[in-house]
């Protein structure tokens, strides 16, 4: 048995190179930009950790340069990529690695749901591997909707590592009172622990981003799961206390999206709490929004007759 050939080096004359040779290039809509920074590659595969227990799934395969950085450690590698031009060029520079197998779909089936048959793929590769990872360098458009409907799916990630937009990085790790705080922080946070590993600058990429990067290491935590308790129904409970993200928590519980409430009662309630009704959302702790939560959450909700 030959071993596969060695990953090349994604180097940018070697992308230049490997895509004029078959008529492919960048697509902006889709948020293609390569990593040409060797280091960082290798930055990736050291935060992920990797053994032959592994299964990872990574999403956009681009030119298969990080796959088979991923393949060479892992047990198996599920790379899935919309394009297909490029699924067609990793097939071709992966063809030798018995242990990568490549999707050519959209990880995902709208905004806030996972492609199934992905999900199902990932299932049946699921049975053999010990440990699932999650290793990608994101299309940013795709980013935050797949790590946080793989957070709040059942499947069960000892990590992920994942190469964000500089902005969703920051409201990732944010802490409360801070202009990037909010819904998604705190909804990854409950869920997880979260480490910004590295920032980039848009040197590291071909074509250039706009803006700044940066790998963020995310480990599922399944105490913080247990206490929430149902991750889709605090999902939804913060969606929609931010929707009024401006107004205090009195005017925001009693103008849910959810059902309206009698101001009176949402009063009664957070004193109870000891929650001032005079703050924001975005001053809360994550351990005070699971406390809202459990109250005005959709299953709490009772309809004011006074708005209908």
């Amino acid at each position: 048995m030959t071993n596969p050939v060695p990953p090349p080096r994604q180097t940018l004359s070697y992308l230049r190179s490997l895509l004029a040779g078959r008529g492919l290039r960048p697509k902006n809509k889709l948020g293609q930009s390569f990593l040409i920074d060797l280091n960082l590659l290798d930055l990736i595969v050291r935060a992920a950790e990797l053994d032959r227990e592994d299964l990872i799934i990574e999403v956009g395969t681009g030119t298969g340069g990080l796959t088979a950085r991923l393949a060479d450690q892992a047990g198996s590698v599920l790379s899935v990529e919309i394009d297909p031009g490029f699924h067609e060029l990793a097939n071709r520079v992966l063809r030798d690695r018995t242990n990568v197998f490549l999707m050519r779909a959209d990880i995902l089936h709208g905004k806030n749901e996972l492609n199934a048959e992905v999900l199902a793929r990932l299932t049946e590769l699921r049975a053999s591997a010990t440990r699932l990872k999650l290793v990608a360098n994101f299309p940013y458009a795709v980013a935050t909707p797949v790590i946080s409907n793989f957070l709040l799916s059942d499947f069960t990630f000892e990590r992920m590592v994942v190469m964000v937009q500089w902005e969703i990085a920051e409201r990732f790790a944010a802490r409360p009172s801070t202009k990037d705080y909010g819904a998604l922080s705190v909804l990854i946070q409950s869920l997880a622990d979260v480490e910004i590993v590295r920032r980039l600058t848009p040197a590291s990429f071909w074509p250039r981003p706009l803006v700044d990067s940066a790998i963020v290491l995310i480990r599922p935590n399944a105490a913080k799961r247990a206490h929430v308790g149902d991750p889709q129904r605090f999902r939804v409970f913060l969606r929609d206390l931010y929707v009024h993200r401006r107004k205090n928590l009195r005017v925001a519980l009693s103008n849910s999206p959810s059902g309206r409430r009698p101001k009176e009662e949402v009063d009664k309630q957070l004193t109870e709490l000891g929650i001032d009704g005079t703050l924001r959302a975005e001053a809360l702790d994550l351990e005070q929004h699971l406390r809202l939560s459990r109250i005005f959450g959709q299953a709490g909700i009772k309809q004011d007759p006074a708005a209908s």
